[in-house]
């Protein structure tokens, strides 16, 4: 295993259960850490993913390791599974329930990894605590936390999923040095529709850069600017996972890279993930001809 590693992703990786508009339903392995982190090593990054999970279900972390992603699990009871309904051809319309949860992280059960980089990408608010956000933070390594941790909210009992707000975002958010959001969590924790404003009530909040997603493309503000980029997929057969992606690749590319370019970068991987099924599974050179392609 490498010494030091360029992005550590944190989070349960699950089985995904999806039943699309008037097609079948699918069953396959998912979740925000499997997207982010296949899209991080696919370019090149050294990555590793600490998890929770059913020890009998590791073998489904292969494609991972075989993308050359170093897996760290802490046993659970359970592997988390997520059902996720499209009741009409609009592929942001989604309907989740959580049927089985692998559990809280804990700040004294996670392994010491040297990294450049911690990004917190759960699925809901069942993964990370205020209290592990504070840990982490004051062990010093650079954080992000995609928001929809905390956002997409489980009910007990039914296990069914409510997008509500935060009552301590605003300190969540100074803890970190960048967040994602997409554009139903933005404006249920700000209150603004337009990605923009919310951006910058985030910012507000005390963390220096924002990115958020819609069905269009991506905005990120940074060093109090503003930038956006238009996706150029072709299709969306490959929606789900697409803003997990989409900050991957970001967050893989500021690594050496101004946020303009980066989120260009971002949104040319992504546009190529949607194209697909399933996690990114293609090149650098393979964006990098996107970005080409589309000199905008």
């Amino acid at each position: 295993m490498p010494s030091h590693y360029d992005i550590v992703f944190l989070g349960h990786v699950c089985v995904d259960e999806i039943v699309h508009y008037g097609g079948p339903r699918t069953r396959a392995i998912g979740s925000a850490v499997l997207c982010g982190a296949m899209a991080a090593a696919r370019v090149g990054r050294r990555v590793a993913v600490v998890t929770r999970m059913a020890v009998c279900d590791e073998p489904a972390l292969a494609p991972l390791r075989q993308a050359g992603v170093d897996v760290h699990v802490i046993p659970a009871p359970v592997t988390t599974v997520m059902e996720v309904i499209h009741p009409s051809p609009d592929v942001d319309d989604r309907r989740m329930t959580q049927k089985a949860n692998a559990g809280r992280f804990q700040a004294a059960e996670l392994p010491r990894l040297d990294a450049s980089w911690l990004h917190l990408a759960g699925v809901t608010d069942q993964e990370f605590s205020l209290d592990l956000v504070r840990a982490l933070r004051a062990a010093g390594t650079p954080l992000s936390a995609d928001l929809q941790s905390f956002v997409r909210q489980v009910t007990p009992g039914s296990g069914e999923i409510h997008f509500r707000g935060v009552p301590a975002k605003r300190e969540l958010v100074a803890l970190l040095d960048r967040v994602k959001l997409d554009v139903v969590e933005a404006e249920i924790l700000t209150g603004h529709r337009d990605i923009e404003t919310a951006a910058r009530a985030v910012e507000s909040w005390g963390c220096p850069e924002v990115v958020v997603t819609q069905a269009e493309g991506v905005l990120a503000r940074a060093g109090g600017v503003t930038h956006y980029q238009r996706f150029t997929n072709r299709n969306s057969s490959g929606r789900t996972g697409r803003g997990d992606t989409t900050f991957a690749a970001y967050l893989s590319w500021r690594q050496g890279h101004e946020p303009a370019e980066s989120l260009r970068f971002a949104a040319a991987l992504v546009s190529l993930k949607m194209e697909k099924p399933g996690p990114f599974t293609g090149t650098l050179a393979e964006v990098l001809q996107r970005l080409a392609g589309d000199p905008s």
